[in-house]
């Protein structure tokens, strides 16, 4: 009887055995743990066990290694690396998005990591290739609003607020919004590349777009005239400082739109008040038009106007 006892003991341990045979048992958290999912012994171990997939362009598994190093060692000199290598693999598999964040990880984390302006550098171009349309390729992770790039290019200005790229960055943060007709918002980006990076290279174009930026506004459903006009200052001021600058001859096309627009709306005023009669008044505009916008169709009109008006006042005398 012992023996049929202790032949069953054996054989249930040898049937048990097989199930354990991938988890082993750690005192530290008291579970049973896979291998699989430990990381090395030590973070320098794992670091080069994650990055050899890397290199071998498995970036899932170089992601999953780098993870786990992230989670056992956070405060070792590897972790910051490691981080850094999440948005390399990011980036390598077309997510940009994710690259961004990964990398501005970094740079939360590990602020006195040596890879920061690298990272910076990196972080303007994904906002570049945002800016240009191009889609990220993964799903499952909900986008800043319009287009990531105006997260992207802000996060660049504020990582490094006087660095190399921060007044490019905070011009085309401009650009981006004005893209999406959000003109007010561009204009306070343009703002502050004039006043807090005045000698840069950007400075004069951003005070052309300040000017684009009024202009937009003044060509909405109903013709807004003191947008117009401030719009016109500012072209003009812009022509001033920059004679020689490229877009000082769109400057001079938009004051030229906006002088048409000017004439076109005196014209329209100055006919509604011929129609209520008041001749007094429509003969004011009609006259402003003829004397201020010599060179524009309007002012052709207006004189004809002027001259159909004498003549019914002649018939009537």
């Amino acid at each position: 009887m012992k023996r049929i006892i202790l032949s069953l003991l054996i054989i249930s341990f040898f049937a048990i055995q097989p199930a354990h045979a991938y988890w082993i048992w750690t005192p530290k958290s008291g579970k049973w743990v896979n291998p699989k999912n430990l990381p090395k012994d030590n973070p320098k171990e794992q670091f080069v066990y994650a990055k050899s997939f890397f290199e071998n362009n498995k970036y899932e598994e170089a992601k999953r290694e780098f993870r786990k190093l992230l989670k056992a060692y956070p405060k070792s000199a590897e972790a910051a690396e490691s981080q850094y290598y999440l948005g390399l693999a990011e980036e390598q598999q077309g997510k940009l998005y994710e690259a961004f964040q990964a990398y501005q990880m970094v740079i939360d984390k590990y602020p006195f990591s040596e890879r920061i302006q690298e990272i910076i550098e990196k972080e303007y171009k994904i906002a570049e290739r945002f800016m240009s349309g191009e889609k990220r390729k993964a799903l499952g992770i909900d986008l800043p609003v319009d287009n990531p790039a105006i997260e992207i290019f802000g996060k660049v200005v504020e990582n490094s607020t006087y660095g190399p790229l921060a007044s490019k960055a905070q011009y085309k943060l401009g650009l981006v919004l004005k893209g999406l007709m959000r003109y007010y918002e561009a204009e306070e980006e343009f703002n502050k590349v004039v006043s807090r990076y005045p000698d840069s290279e950007w400075s004069a174009a951003a005070k052309f777009q300040i000017a684009s930026c009024r202009a937009s506004l003044s060509k909405g459903f109903a013709y807004d005239q003191g947008s117009a006009q401030e719009a016109k200052e500012k072209f003009q001021e812009f022509v001033k400082e920059h004679p020689d600058a490229v877009l000082s001859l769109d400057a001079e096309k938009n004051i030229s739109q906006i002088r048409e627009k000017e004439a076109e709306a005196s014209y329209n005023t100055a006919l509604f008040y011929e129609k209520q009669k008041a001749f007094d008044s429509a003969k004011i505009y009609y006259n402003t038009i003829v004397n201020d916008y010599a060179q524009s169709p309007w002012a052709a009109q207006a004189a004809a106007r002027l001259q159909l008006m004498e003549q019914k006042n002649e018939k009537k005398n």
